[in-house]
C-alpha cells in the first residue's frame, strides 16, 4: 500500500515528506493506522548518530488496528493501540514479563530490521529502514504483535504514544527501577518529559521529599504543579546536593537522572544519603566517576530503560492513573500538524515543548 512518510536521507539533514511503500503484515505482525506520534529525544539521537538512513524515525506511536497477520490472537481491527518498544517476545526475558531486559533489543529497535531481518518500508523497489520495530513518522506502521499495547477507548488515542517510551520511563522509573515510597526523599534532575512524569509519579508512590533541579523556571514551576514539593534553579543554587541534604535533613535515599550529562550524573551521585541509588536514563553522553563515590555510603547505580516494568501491564496501568486524575500527562502535550515536524524537533530541542506530538493526516 503507498502512503505518507516523512524520510530521513542523510545523517543531521531534514526529513523528506514523499510517497512510500509499506508491505503487508507477515506472520504475528499488525497493520496500525498511525493516529499520532511523540516526539522523543531519542527520535533526534536516530536523526544524527543512531541509524544510518534512509531511515523512517518515529517510536513513540498510537493508533488503530487496521488489519492482523497470521497468528495474531490478541488484536482485531478497531482496537485502540499504543505501539511500545520492540522486543523479541521469545527469549528468557520476554516470557517472564521483563521485555526491557531482552537481548535483542539492539537489533531489534536501532539495527533497521524487523524480526525477519527486512523491513515493510520502501521506494521504487529499494529498502528503507525501521526504527524501533515501528517507524511512526508515517500514516500506517506494520508492527509486531509483541510491541502493541490495547487500551482503553474511552481516553483519546492521539495523547497515549508517548506512554510507549517516554511517559513509560519516566514515571516507570520512579515506580519500579527505584520503587519508590513513602518514606522516601527523591531528588530528579531535569523537567523535561521523562523529569516531569517522574515527579507525577513520585506523587503517587506519596513520597515525602519530591525534588525538581532544573534551569527553566516556567519548567520548575509546573514540577510543583504536578506534585513536587521544592524546586532547584541549578543556574541559581551553587551546591546543589547541599541544598538537598538541607530540604531533606540528610542525603537523599533515591535520585533520577534524566539528563545523560555527565555534569548532572555527578551532582545527582553527590546528592545521594548512605544507601541510596540513582537511576539514569539519559543517553548521549560517557561520563566517568571515582568508585569511592559508591563504596564511601553504600550507594547504588542503576540503569533504567523503559522503567524496568513490562510495557504491556503499565501502560494501561498510566492509563488509568490518568483516568483518576493522578497522572496529567497531557499538560506535557502540544499538538503538532505532521507537515511541522521540523518545528516540532525545534520547540523540543529549545524547550519550549516538553513533549511534542505529531497528529497524522
Amino acid at each position: 500500500m503507498k502512503m505518507l512518510a516523512a524520510v530521513l536521507y542523510e545523517q543531521g539533514g531534514q526529513f523528506v515528506f514523499e510517497e512510500v511503500d509499506l508491505a503487508e503484515p507477515k506472520e504475528n505482525e499488525v497493520l496500525v493506522k498511525v493516529v499520532a506520534v511523540g516526539v522523543c529525544h531519542t527520535d533526534e539521537g536516530g536523526r544524527q548518530w543512531m541509524i544510518e538512513p534512509p531511515v523512517v524515525l518515529g517510536h513513540e506511536g498510537s493508533g488503530i488496528v487496521e488489519r492482523v497477520g497470521a497468528g495474531v490472537k490478541n488484536f482485531q481491527p478497531g482496537d485502540h493501540v499504543v505501539i511500545t518498544v520492540a522486543s523479541c517476545g521469545t527469549c528468557n526475558y520476554c516470557t517472564k514479563g521483563m521485555p526491557f531486559a531482552c537481548p535483542h533489543m539492539g537489533a531489534l529497535n536501532i539495527g533497521g530490521k524487523m524480526q525477519d531481518g527486512t523491513s515493510r518500508i520502501s521506494k521504487n523497489g529499494k529498502e528503507i529502514k525501521n526504527f524501533f520495530g515501528q517507524s511512526t513518522f508515517a500514516q500506517y506502521a506494520v508492527v509486531n504483535a509483541t510491541s502493541l499495547v490495547k487500551v482503553d477507548k474511552t481516553v483519546d488515542i492521539a495523547m497515549l504514544g508517548p506512554l510507549g517510551c517516554g511517559f513509560q520511563t519516566g514515571a516507570g522509573t520512579v515506580l519500579g527501577c527505584l520503587k519508590a515510597g513513602p518514606e522516601d526523599s527523591l531528588v530528579i534532575f531535569g523537567c523535561g518529559s521523562l523529569g516531569l512524569t517522574g515527579v507525577m509519579a513520585a506523587k503517587i508512590a506519596g513520597c515525602k521529599h519530591i525534588i525538581a533541579v532544573g534551569g527553566t523556571p516556567d519548567k520548575l514551576k509546573l514540577a510543583l504543579e504536578l506534585g513536587a514539593t521544592h524546586t532547584i534553579n541549578r543556574k541559581e543554587v551553587a551546591d546543589v546536593p547541599a541544598e538537598v541534604t538541607r530540604i531533606c535533613g540528610r542525603g537523599a535515599s533515591l535520585a533520577f537522572e534524566t539528563t545523560g550529562a555527565p555534569a548532572m550524573f555527578t551532582i545527582a551521585l553527590a546528592s545521594l544519603g548512605a544507601l541510596g541509588k540513582v537511576a539514569l536514563c539519559g543517553v548521549g553522553n560517557k561520563f566517568t566517576f571515582d568508585p569511592m563515590d559508591l563504596i564511601i555510603g553504600s550507594k547504588t547505580i542503576v540503569g533504567s530503560n523503559e522503567g524496568n516494568l513490562s510495557y504491556h501491564t503499565f501502560i494501561p496501568q498510566m492509563v488509568e492513573y490518568y483516568k483518576q486524575g493522578k497522572f496529567p500527562f497531557d499538560k506535557l502535550i502540544k499538538y503538532y500538524d505532521f507537515k511541522d515536524i521540523e518545528q516540532a524537533f525545534q520547540d523540543s530541542h529549545k524547550g519550549l515543548t516538553v513533549k511534542p506530538v505529531l497528529r497524522l493526516p
